[in-house]
C-alpha cells in the first residue's frame, strides 16, 4: 500500500509517493517549462503560402504559427487505389485565409519560429491515445508476439464499439496497456471520449485563438496515471489546487477522487516523511546503505554507472557473508534511487565481486524483484563476464538531477578542475611562447589568488627563472573573479 503527497506552489507542483515510511518515487513540474506540444487551440488562417505549401495560423500566442500540408488531416492526399501513387492536394486547394480551424501543436516554438501544428488531433490516456478523427486500432510495435496483438486489437473492437456495432474514434494502444485489464481499458475509454467531447463543445463556443484542451498538469495526472488500487490517500496541501483536482477527478476519475483530502497539517507536507533531504541525498554522488556500505553513482551522456562497495560494514560472521549482505542491501537501494532520480538508457551495476555462484543468483534474484516495482520499463541481463550486471531503464522524462541542477561552469561538468600548480605551470608556458612572439617591456600574469599565491610561494624559483631567461620582468596581479582555472597575460 502506498500514499500520494502532492506540494503545489504557483511556480512548481512536487509529487512524492510514499511506500513503508520511504520516498519511492518523486515527480517535478515546473509551470514555466511546461511546453506546448499537445495543446488543441481554435486557430485562424491568417496567411496561406502556395510556395512552401504551409499556411501562418493565429493561434492566440505571441507568434503566428506554422501549418504544413503533410500535418493536415489526412496528409493532404486523394484516397487512391493501393497500386496507384497518392497524389497530394495543394494546400491552398485546402485552407484559405480567415477560416476557422482546429490545430494541435505537435513542435514548441524554438527561437525566431512559431510553433508548429497539426490538425490530426490525438490526445494521450493512461494506456490509449485517442484519435477522434480516425476509427481504425493501432497497436504499439514494442507490444509483444502477433498473436497479443491480435487478442488486444479484438479486445479493444469489442471495447470501443457502439450498442449499434459502429465505432466512434480510432485508438493507439501504448506499451502499457498490454498487461492492462478490460476495466483498465474501458476507464480510458472513457475519460479519453469525455476530454474529446468537452474540446469539440468548446470549438462551437468559443472565438478562434482559444486554448480548448492542453495536457493535464502534474496533479491531474496523478489521478489519472498513477492511482491505483493499492493507493491508500492522496493529500495535496493548497485547498483551491484540490478543490480543482475534485471537479476535475469527479467527472474524469471518479475512483481516484474518491481517495483525495486537503492536508491541513502546520508542518509543509513534504517535511512529513523527510522530503526536501530525500530530494538533497538523490542529487548526491554517494549514498550511504543503513548496513554501512554505500553507493556511488555517476551519470554521463552515454550511460550511468552504479558502483558498490562495503565501506565500513563489518556485521556479517565471515567476508563472504559480509559481501553477500551488502550487495543484497544495495540491491533495493537501487532500484529505489534509479526511480527517484528517473535515470533512464543503459545502467551498469558494479556489484562487489561474490565467490559463490548462489550468492550471485540470490542477488541477481533480489535486484529483479525490487525493480518489478518500477512503473518504467526495465530490462535487466545477468552478471557479465567481469561481474557486472547490465540493465536498461525506458526514459520517460528527463532526470531529477537534469531538471534541477546546470553544468558547473568552472569545471563545465567533469566534475574536476585543474591544480593550482597545473594552472602554474601552463602560465610559465604561455609567457615563453610569447616572448618567441613579441617584445614587451613586461608581462603581467592575472589570475586567482591561488595561482598568484603558489607562484610567489612555491613556484618562485621557476618563476624568477623564467624571467632570467626571456630577459623580462614578470608580474602578478589577482583576479577575485577568476575560476581556478583562468588566467591572461598581459603585455605591458
Amino acid at each position: 500500500m502506498h500514499d500520494i503527497l502532492i506540494n503545489w506552489a504557483p511556480q512548481e507542483t512536487r509529487v512524492a509517493i510514499i511506500e513503508n515510511g520511504a520516498v519511492q518515487d518523486l515527480y517535478i513540474e515546473r509551470t514555466l517549462e511546461r511546453g506546448l506540444v499537445g495543446n488543441v487551440y481554435l486557430g485562424k488562417v491568417a496567411r496561406v503560402l502556395p510556395g512552401m505549401q504551409s499556411a501562418f495560423i493565429d493561434v492566440g500566442l505571441e507568434r503566428a504559427a506554422f501549418l504544413h500540408v503533410a500535418d493536415l488531416h489526412g496528409g493532404g492526399h486523394h484516397h487512391v487505389p493501393k497500386h496507384e501513387v497518392a497524389v497530394q492536394v495543394p494546400i491552398e486547394r485546402q485552407v484559405f485565409e480567415g477560416q476557422t480551424l482546429m490545430v494541435q501543436v505537435i513542435k514548441d516554438p524554438i527561437g525566431s519560429k512559431g510553433a508548429r501544428l497539426s490538425t490530426q488531433v490525438s490526445i494521450a490516456g493512461r494506456m490509449l491515445v485517442f484519435l477522434p478523427q480516425d476509427n481504425h486500432i493501432g497497436i504499439s510495435q514494442k507490444i509483444g508476439s502477433p498473436e497479443a496483438r491480435e487478442l488486444l486489437r479484438s479486445r479493444m473492437q469489442s471495447l470501443t464499439s457502439t450498442t449499434d456495432g459502429s465505432a466512434t474514434g480510432g485508438f493507439i494502444l501504448r506499451t502499457n496497456a498490454e498487461d492492462a485489464s478490460d476495466a483498465e481499458l474501458a476507464d480510458d475509454i472513457a475519460y479519453l471520449r469525455k476530454a474529446w467531447a468537452t474540446i469539440k463543445a468548446q470549438g462551437l463556443a468559443q472565438p478562434p485563438g482559444t486554448l480548448l484542451h492542453e495536457d493535464l498538469n502534474l496533479a491531474e495526472r496523478v489521478l489519472r496515471d498513477l492511482v491505483n488500487d493499492s493507493t491508500q490517500s492522496i493529500r495535496i496541501d493548497s485547498k483551491l489546487q484540490h478543490d480543482d483536482l475534485k471537479a476535475f477527478g469527479d467527472v474524469f476519475t471518479p475512483g481516484s477522487a474518491a481517495k483525495l483530502e486537503l492536508y491541513k497539517g502546520e508542518r509543509p507536507i513534504f517535511d512529513l516523511f523527510g522530503i526536501e533531504e530525500e530530494i538533497a541525498r538523490a542529487l548526491a554522488r554517494r549514498v550511504d546503505l543503513k548496513s554501512g556500505g554505500y553507493l556511488i553513482i555517476d551519470q554521463t551522456e552515454a550511460l550511468t554507472t552504479v558502483d558498490v562497495n562495503t565501506g565500513g560494514f563489518v556485521g556479517a560472521r565471515n567476508f563472504d557473508d559480509t559481501i553477500f549482505k551488502t550487495n543484497l542491501e544495495a540491491a533495493g537501494a537501487i532500484a529505489r534511487q534509479l526511480r527517484l532520480r528517473n535515470l533512464g538508457g543503459i545502467i551498469i551495476v558494479d556489484f562487489i565481486d561474490m565467490v559463490r555462484d548462489g550468492h550471485q543468483a540470490a542477488v541477481l534474484a533480489e535486484f529483479r524483484k525490487q525493480l518489478s516495482r518500477d512503473r518504467t520499463k526495465v530490462s535487466v541481463s545477468g552478471f557479465s563476464q567481469l561481474g557486472l550486471v547490465e540493465m536498461t531503464r525506458k526514459r520517460t522524462r528527463e532526470s531529477l538531477a537534469h531538471m534541477l541542477c546546470q553544468p558547473c561552469p568552472t569545471c563545465e561538468g567533469r566534475g574536476q578542475v585543474k591544480t593550482a600548480r597545473s594552472v602554474c605551470y601552463d602560465v610559465l608556458r604561455e609567457i615563453l611562447r610569447e616572448a618567441r612572439q613579441f617584445n614587451p617591456k613586461e608581462f603581467r600574469i592575472i589570475a586567482s589568488a591561488a595561482v598568484v599565491e603558489m607562484l610567489l610561494d612555491e613556484e618562485s624559483q621557476h618563476l624568477a627563472g623564467l624571467s632570467d631567461f626571456i630577459g623580462k620582468p614578470i608580474s602578478l596581479a589577482t583576479e577575485p573573479s577568476f575560476s581556478p582555472e583562468q588566467y591572461d597575460i598581459v603585455l605591458m
